[in-house]
């Protein structure tokens, strides 16, 4: 059997983390303070909103934390997981507040209440200028792993927010249209509920070990069993630890007469294929390499 180990360094950068962590808990005071003096459904969702973020951050930087531990005996991937952990309670904490916001939204389309629409402006701005600092912050790292990705996608429903609120205030304002804070509630919902599905289906498929987007296993086995020697592969497997590690392994069926040089050669061969010819680099692999009149009782698994 033959592996290949080469566990990437995480590249998560924990210092913009903690400085867009520190930027949404101040709009989240800000913002809770203008949702009580202007009674805004808008404000109190973003608020809301914000107050999700400042725990999904705190989870973000968390896990960044436990995702740069070095493996262990009792840990052997490291705590990698803990980006899809921290991912998967940020989506269902968004999903929530979307949920609540749609349904209060539509509660006040008939009830609109009377809102301060100077404060609620003002709020409004202050808040999409902080969101704003966020973004740039976490922009350049958004793409490290899934555990960014959701702290970078909140920032982003924030600034959305943000925008929604200030639309709204000027609508009452100008046209003393006070249901116009409601439909902003109700646009922040639509907003944040499809990403956050988005998020948790892939958090979700992470954890259900399926197969990493873009490597065609069929096409795996196809390529392998052409190379030569190979009689066939079975039990191929693919997975992922975290965004940044798949994984793959597989037995490999080769001819008799091949000698321990020539495995070893080709043993080298399949774990350079996997991790250079496909479109997802696997540079993890484990292969097991077995002569065709070797008995295996697993040889009809997939």
């Amino acid at each position: 059997m033959g592996t290949q180990h080469d566990h990437a360094s995480v590249g998560t950068p924990r210092r913009r983390l903690l400085i867009a962590f520190a930027i949404t808990s101040l709009v989240f005071i800000t913002e809770v303070v203008g949702a009580i003096i202007t009674g805004s459904l808008a404000l109190l969702v973003d608020s809301a909103h914000m107050l999700t973020d400042v725990i999904g951050l705190a989870l973000a930087v968390t896990a960044a934390h436990l995702m740069n531990r070095e493996p262990s005996a009792r840990h052997t991937w490291g705590l990698r997981r803990a980006e899809i952990l921290g991912a998967l309670a940020q989506a269902a904490l968004l999903l929530g507040v979307g949920i609540f916001a749609l349904v209060e939204g539509v509660r006040r389309l008939f009830e609109p209440p009377e809102i301060a629409s100077g404060s609620l402006l003002f709020f409004g701005i202050v808040g999409l200028l902080a969101n704003v600092a966020s973004l740039l912050v976490l922009m350049s790292g958004r793409k490290a792993n899934l555990n960014m990705r959701a702290a970078f996608l909140e920032v982003v429903n924030d600034a959305l927010g943000s925008v929604g609120v200030i639309a709204s205030a000027i609508l009452i304002a100008t046209l003393g249209w006070y249901r116009a804070d409601a439909v902003a509630g109700i646009v922040i919902a639509l907003l944040i509920i499809p990403r956050t599905l988005i998020l948790l289906r892939a958090s979700g498929s992470i954890l259900l070990e399926s197969t990493p987007p873009g490597l065609d296993l069929d096409d795996v086995r196809r390529h392998l069993q052409e190379l030569p020697h190979v009689v066939e592969v079975h039990d191929l497997h693919a997975s992922q630890i975290s965004t940044d590690l798949p994984t793959l392994s597989a037995h490999v069926v080769v001819d008799d007469q091949l000698t321990q040089e020539d495995s070893a050669a080709l043993l080298r061969f399949l774990q350079d294929c996997v991790a250079e010819h496909f479109a997802v680099s696997v540079e993890h692999s484990t292969f097991q390499i077995e002569p065709r009149s070797h008995p295996d009782e697993h040889a009809t698994h997939a």
